[in-house]
């Protein structure tokens, strides 16, 4: 079982930017495709970003889509989410998981979690 760890979290304003950080641990991490999703008050876990395990094809939510970037660093166990041009829409707790099925935008793809980071955005 592939344990995460989410972290780069916290206040950041309107336009401003934030770099989020997963930490898998295990040997099998860089051979899992990792996503991340983030979870409003009140609203639905939402898809937002994905990496292939190889780090040669990633796919992203509209809503984010020039914006934001997803990267990873296999000899590091590290996934990252380069967040540009926030807006107070973003703001949510941000989760990465790790999924064999790419390319996939499915929750009940995804199996290990990791247990957030929130992010907040100040208009």
């Amino acid at each position: 079982q592939v344990q995460l760890v989410e972290s780069g979290g916290g206040l950041v304003q309107a336009g401003g930017s934030r770099k989020l950080s997963c930490a898998g641990s295990g040997r099998t991490f860089s051979y899992l495709n990792v996503g991340w999703f983030r979870q409003a008050p009140g609203k639905e876990r939402e898809f937002v970003a994905a990496i292939a395990w190889s780090g040669q094809s990633t796919q992203y939510a509209d809503s984010v889509k020039g914006r934001f970037t997803i990267s990873r660093d296999n000899a590091k166990n590290m996934v990252y989410l380069q967040m540009n041009s926030l807006e107070p829409e973003d703001a949510a707790v941000y989760y990465c998981a790790t999924t064999t099925h790419y390319p996939s935008t499915l929750l009940r793809d995804f199996n290990s979690w990791g247990q957030g980071t929130q992010v907040t955005v100040s208009s």
